[in-house]
């Protein structure tokens, strides 16, 4: 059984983990019987409240809402290693851009958190399979600038985002949202969902589609 990492930054599409996105992920994992290890940054966030869309001055710890999704089973991101797992998926969510980086504020100086790149380039290294999806790519992008890995990604069509991407070294390639582009030779797969998807099916496709080329990147389908 495949084990699979799913990193998670927050729960809600305005200051976390977009929920269709990471239930559609979560969902096709099982169906295709992988084990999924959760895992978040233990750190404080900003609060949107998803009904006005508007800032709440509250904070709130990305683990703990993160936990919400995935009904408590969850593990620190710091405590999560390459080694426990075959590969990795990073669902979408702005909290990708805000909390698993800073692309949201700094865009094409953006980095990734630390802790994650630092995981990111374990997996790449032992050569296995990530996986991104929506905005999340952008966080790949940062994480292997320095590396200089030009990794091909899409956050599907939109022009202003592709280019932050490749001010970051890596290669945008335009994607439909039912569908994925795979970087075979850095073992990265991603797809636009809700960058472009005006449906939970759209997006819930081209995510499917990706977990499935994970699994078989990871030699496990």
């Amino acid at each position: 059984m495949a084990k699979v990492g799913v990193v998670l930054s927050g729960c809600g599409v305005f200051d976390g983990s977009e929920i269709y996105e990471t239930v559609a992920t979560l969902l096709a994992l099982d169906r295709a019987g992988a084990e999924v290890v959760a895992a978040a940054p233990d750190l404080d966030f900003d609060v949107v409240d998803h009904y006005t869309g508007k800032a709440t001055g509250e904070r709130r710890n990305v683990l703990v809402e993160s936990a919400r999704i995935v009904r408590g089973k969850i593990k620190p991101l710091a405590e999560l290693r390459a080694a426990e797992i075959d590969a990795i998926i990073l669902p979408g969510g702005f909290g990708a851009a805000k909390n698993l980086s800073d692309f949201a504020s700094q865009g094409a100086k953006a980095a990734a958190m630390p802790e994650l790149a630092r995981l990111l380039r374990e997996l790449r290294q032992a050569g296995k399979p990530i996986g991104a999806i929506c905005i999340a790519p952008a966080v790949l992008a940062a994480a292997f600038e320095e590396e200089r890995l030009a990794p091909t990604l899409t956050i599907g069509d939109d022009r202003k985002t592709a280019a932050a991407l490749e001010a970051k070294g890596a290669r945008h390639q335009s994607c439909p949202v039912r569908e994925f582009v795979v970087d075979e030779k850095n073992k990265i797969v991603t797809t636009p969902a809700y960058m472009l998807a005006n449906r939970v099916s759209e997006a819930a496709e081209g995510i499917e589609k990706l977990v499935a080329a994970v699994l078989r990147l990871a030699g496990t389908r």
